[in-house]
């Protein structure tokens, strides 16, 4: 389906969207340019007025003494007079360049380096310092701050940050690390990055910090930071866009106030039950398991009850019944958890049963059980899809099930649906992570459920409103966030109902809110949607078989917007590969392969003239487990999950697989155990809540377009059609530059590369076409 493009005039007016990033031009444009050793970002945004502090350091690979200038493009919107840097701890100021001067300058940079990536920058201001001189493998440290006022869009405001230093440098970055402090006089409720995994502390209603970390990566996109405000009990905000004559998407935040209150979290009866099988031995984990344990009965509160059920071979309880949440009792259960000892095997079935068995059935109150283990059922019943349905017919008082598992010796998709299929949560925790953090983390997270029995109701729903992900909610908790993505038709004013029960009593969130007519503040929202029900789609797969209508509806979506998912390695892109210019395999676990006109897959075309080999993109997918999980375990007892696969006699479940599930498409999904099943848990979770966790050097997204890299090295919009209207201009050419300078919108666009087609109507397309070979 076509969705609809802007005229091509109308692409003079669209903002740049560029964030800024600091990078180095070498004057002698024969010499190696200078990588970034580690980037460092330290944000505080107060009362919506966001201030960033920049920290990189800059080496000189070349055997000689260099010259080069730090460029600093002004990020749009940014209060910056004054720019001052301290260059290896010598304060200097920069030289301020209005963006005609700096248009100049920006345009030959692009065309010296043969690299049409600063173009995005064209028409903002510069920041310039010479730096000289630069010795032979001698490091330049540069800091810097700006900046700039927040917008808000119905409680909801967005930071960006230029972190794509794969624009400017081949090498891998040894250290990333972004840093946002959110402080406001108004009420934080939620704060998520649909860019990358963060860390999110709440210090209180009134103050959060999100932090982001990596080493030893190419960060290949922005960093992107959502947080809502709002008062009462639970904040629910939301924004959307939408194009004129289309349907809209729209994101919902909702998330309850950090600073609980009197009688707001809900008294709860708990079951922790804990794996003592001998496996438990190893690494320690059993000493780890168990101050984790005891750290987890620090988070009972007044008024809860709880049990604690040891099990290996056989299933020992603390008590035969649950027990008030006192001094006395936790200490009295501190002290069976320390006389544990890892031994027998592991009975699943017995531990789920005894757990569901001590709930008192009162409804007024949610009975939990947290299901830790490391392996995979020996004793007891061992058949999966046997321990999933005796724990559905067990399960009469609606206990939620919330699993964590430790290792890659897991049944990775038995542990998933117990959450699934009983409103919990999952967690896993492989073998380099530290255990008993993870586990107390986990624990903490549980500690203070705010309301059960969740519903949101949308007017419309089904009709109006429609595609809406998640389908259904978990009961809520203190510090928790939860993104909604969904679709909808009509615009205007609606009601939102967030309903639900706080100790057996129902209680009602009402939640006034307006569906835009119109809106392009948002270009983000239409992919996080997409993002999000791909996950979903990806996850009911996994976890319950193939069905080829949401197999087809993954390939659509992956096709339109640009995720990578575990189907696309295979997909054909037709339409275009017929023409010879799109179309093409884009991998899971692979870089897009693009086959057309019934030649060799191309070599791949590195993004702005770059070769990174073996650099892992932050985020990116790969077949390395060295990047999947960075000390490169594949699995606790050195057998591989491939291995585990060919062993399996093709039983429904065997050692993982869901029902119905070829070889090949199994490895794709990782359904079984082993590191491949873990992260595959993992980013479906991800994927779930809008964060891209793929990635791929041959697919783009640019604003609300997706583009792909054909065999012949063009990047085509994913909008364009054969039959269109093509006109062609020359690149670098001074045609070019002025099309750029008339038509700014296209800027992004052009960034690319320097070979794309790209719709500006509904019946005409661009192409940018290469010089003539001077002869």
């Amino acid at each position: 389906m076509f969705r609809r493009t802007l005229p091509f005039l109308a692409l003079a007016l669209l903002p740049s969207l560029a964030a800024a990033q600091g990078f180095m031009q070498v004057s002698d444009r024969s010499l190696q340019a200078m990588p970034v050793k580690y980037h460092k970002v330290e944000v505080t945004v107060d009362n919506q007025v966001a201030t960033t502090e920049v920290d990189q350091v800059f080496l000189n690979p070349n055997g000689r003494q260099i010259e080069a200038t730090y460029v600093f493009p002004v990020p749009a919107g940014a209060s910056m007079s004054r720019l001052s840097m301290w260059i290896n701890g010598v304060e200097q100021e920069a030289e301020l360049l209005d963006s005609e001067k700096a248009r100049g300058i920006y345009e030959d940079i692009v065309r010296s380096r043969q690299d049409p990536a600063l173009l995005e920058f064209v028409g903002s201001r510069m920041f310039r310092l010479r730096v000289f001189p630069i010795l032979p493998g001698e490091e330049k440290r540069v800091k810097l701050s700006y900046s700039e006022t927040l917008k808000a869009d119905a409680g909801i405001c967005q930071f960006r940050y230029g972190l794509n230093t794969a624009r400017f440098s081949s090498q891998a970055v040894q250290e990333v690390r972004v840093s946002v402090k959110v402080k406001s006089n108004v009420p934080i409720k939620g704060i998520i990055s649909p860019s990358h995994a963060v860390d999110v502390a709440r210090k209180s209603d009134f103050e959060a910090t999100a932090v982001y970390e990596a080493a030893n990566v190419a960060p290949d996109r922005d960093f992107v930071l959502y947080y809502s405000q709002g008062e009462g009990e639970f904040g629910l905000n939301l924004v959307a866009q939408r194009t004129p004559g289309e349907d809209g998407y729209f994101m919902l935040l909702l998330a309850p106030r950090a600073e609980a209150r009197d009688g707001e979290i809900l008294k709860r009866d708990v079951c922790f039950v804990l794996d003592t099988s001998m496996s438990m031995s190893e690494q320690d984990r059993i000493a780890q398991a168990k101050k984790a344990l005891k750290a987890g009965l620090q988070t009972l509160n007044p008024g809860d009850r709880f049990n604690v059920v040891a099990f290996s071979t056989e299933v020992y309880p603390w008590s035969e019944a649950l027990m008030e949440a006192n001094d006395a009792n936790i200490q009295a259960a501190g002290g069976f958890i320390e006389k544990l000892k890892a031994r027998g095997g592991t009975n699943i079935s017995g531990a789920l049963e005894k757990a569901l068995a001590l709930s008192p059935g009162d409804a007024a109150r949610p009975y939990m059980v947290i299901f830790m283990t490391d392996g995979e059922p020996t004793l007891g019943e061992v058949e999966p899809d046997r321990i999933l349905a005796l724990t559905r017919e067990k399960n009469s008082s609606k206990a939620r099930i919330f699993t964590l598992g430790v290792g890659f010796d897991l049944n990775v998709r038995l542990l998933d649906l117990l959450a699934e299929e009983h409103g919990g949560l999952r967690e896993y925790v492989t073998p380099t992570e530290a255990l008993e953090t993870r586990m107390a983390a986990y624990y903490e997270k549980l500690g203070a459920p705010v309301l059960s029995d969740v519903k949101l109701e949308i007017p419309g729903d089904g009709t109006e409103i429609y595609d809406v992900y998640p389908k259904k909610l978990t009961d809520i908790f203190k510090g928790q966030q939860i993104a909604v993505f969904g679709r909808f038709r009509a615009d205007g004013a609606r009601s939102i109902r967030l309903k639900g029960t706080v100790n057996g009593q129902p209680r009602e969130f009402v939640y006034e809110t307006r569906f835009p007519a119109q809106s392009a503040e948002h270009e983000s929202v239409p992919r996080l949607w997409a993002i999000s029900k791909v996950g979903h789609l990806s996850d009911a797969i996994r976890l319950n078989g193939e069905k080829e209508e949401l197999k087809k509806e993954i390939i659509a979506l992956a096709k339109e917007f640009g995720v990578v998912t575990q189907y696309t390695s295979f997909l054909v892109l037709e339409d275009n590969a017929r023409n010879g210019v799109a179309g093409g395999r884009f991998g899971g676990r692979r870089n897009l392969r693009v086959t057309g006109g019934g030649g060799a897959p191309a070599p791949e075309a590195p993004r702005n003239g770059f070769e990174r080999k073996g650099i892992p993109a932050a985020g990116a997918p790969t077949d390395d487990p060295a990047v999947m999980f960075p000390d490169g375990e594949e699995s606790d007892h050195n057998e591989s999950a491939d291995g585990r696969m060919k062993g399996d006699s093709g039983e429904s479940m065997g050692r993982g697989r869901a029902p119905g599930k070829a070889a090949g498409v199994y490895d794709a999904m990782g359904v079984g155990g082993g590191a491949g099943g873990v992260k595959a848990s993992r980013d479906a979770d991800a994927m779930k809540g809008g964060r891209d966790v793929g990635g791929s050097k041959k697919v783009q997204q640019v604003g609300t377009r997706t583009f792909y890299l054909s065999d012949e090295g063009v990047w085509v919009d994913g909008e364009f059609k054969p039959e269109m209207k093509k006109t062609t201009i020359e690149y670098l050419s001074d045609e070019y530059f002025k099309l750029l300078k008339d038509k700014p919108g296209l800027a992004r666009y052009f960034a690319i590369g320097g070979r794309l087609i790209v719709v500006i109507s509904e019946n005409e397309a661009l192409e940018v076409v290469p010089a003539p070979e001077k002869k």
